[in-house]
């Protein structure tokens, strides 16, 4: 037996957690999937009823899972609490307890939501690039860091430190999923002012010349990416980038394809235990609303089927599915050009009767 875990946590994330959930339970009714779902509360949810933003029974649950469904955290109102108690941690403990090392951020464009993109149409038709990042590295986890106000002038101060394993290991994760793209991968860095982008370069290129050599491989600077994406981003397949590089484009990326609600994510861990998770965050302005996009949640769903749960058919089958609700005009108020719109609580119930 497979077990997920459902985390919704705050905002909106509860709203479009229960869209996919009302999917995931009519699949499994329909097909039988002998699957276990379990429920916790994270972020600031959690917070407000265990002073905790994620509690050690949610943590071991999630250790004992082979998916974890995560819908999104934070708000305003918890921007004041200390650090370790702010929602956010939830996910770095997350990653860092589960070694969730791989993010996988898509970035694709249903062609006919071209319009809503922020480029134009010649540019952006056809958008399909792979953004791999390395998520429990880098500048967010390197030590030492602080903050230091015994002196004068106070200073605060982080370390973004690599070693060859942990770069081997991701780029391995890159060049593996471009063969079952374009066989293209771009690695992003700074090389030409950080030492350890520079040994990062090295060791993409190291690998590449050993295990990879009939791929293409190039480098870019960082900076340059970022205007690369926005110019022609159909120059991309998959990108390859550290914690905080790839935290920086693959929003950018998200923002082209016109809502950041229809973009999945995954994170993965060695074993291929995963944390699936739309790219939006909690959206508190339109919470309770019914509002919310929903597909970016459903399609993390999706990818939980294909990277974690041996469900390769019902991966395709839902990702069908939703090409069939956009191709049939359905649209939720992101996404509207007109004044009728699919309520977040009416797209999981569309979905079901295309998947009957």
């Amino acid at each position: 037996m497979k077990k997920i875990l459902a985390l919704p946590g705050d905002g909106i994330g509860a709203e479009v957690m229960e869209s996919a959930l009302e999917i995931l339970d009519y699949l499994m009714t329909r097909d039988n999937l002998d699957l276990q779902v379990n429920h916790k509360s994270v972020g600031g949810t959690s917070y407000e009823e265990h002073g905790l933003p994620i509690t050690d029974e949610a943590l071991s649950l999630a250790k004992d899972s082979d998916a974890i469904l995560f819908g999104a955290v934070g708000a305003p109102k918890w921007d004041s609490l200390e650090w370790d108690k702010r929602p956010e941690q939830a996910l770095l403990t997350l990653r860092k307890e589960l070694d969730l090392f791989a993010n996988l951020r898509p970035a694709f464009l249903f062609n006919e939501l071209a319009d809503a993109s922020s480029l134009k149409k010649g540019v952006i038709e056809d958008l399909d690039i792979l953004i791999v990042r390395e998520l429990t590295g880098g500048l967010y986890f390197g030590e030492p860091r602080g903050i230091d106000k015994s002196v004068t002038p106070a200073f605060g101060f982080n370390t973004m430190r690599y070693d060859a394993d942990e770069i081997n290991r991701i780029a391995k994760i890159a060049f593996e999923a471009s063969q079952k793209r374009k066989n293209k991968v771009c690695s992003v860095d700074k090389a030409n002012v950080l030492e350890v982008s520079r040994f990062w370069r090295e060791t993409v290129t190291d690998l590449h010349n050993k295990n990879f050599s009939s791929q293409e491989l190039s480098h870019m600077l960082a900076d340059n990416a970022a205007m690369q994406l926005v110019i022609d981003p159909n120059q991309f397949d998959v990108i390859l980038a550290s914690n905080l590089f790839g935290d920086i484009l693959s929003d950018i990326a998200a923002t082209l394809t016109g809502s950041i609600g229809m973009l999945p994510s995954a994170s993965l861990n060695e074993k291929n235990v995963g944390m699936y998770e739309p790219c939006h965050g909690s959206a508190p302005d339109i919470a309770g609303k019914d509002l919310a996009n929903p597909l970016a949640m459903i399609l993390s769903l999706s990818m939980a089927f294909r990277y974690s749960l041996n469900l390769d058919s019902l991966a395709d089958e839902l990702d069908k599915a939703v090409r069939c609700l956009i191709s049939n005009g359905a649209r939720t108020k992101d996404i509207a050009n007109e004044s009728t719109f699919l309520k977040t609580s009416e797209v999981a119930k569309e979905l079901i009767e295309i998947l009957k």
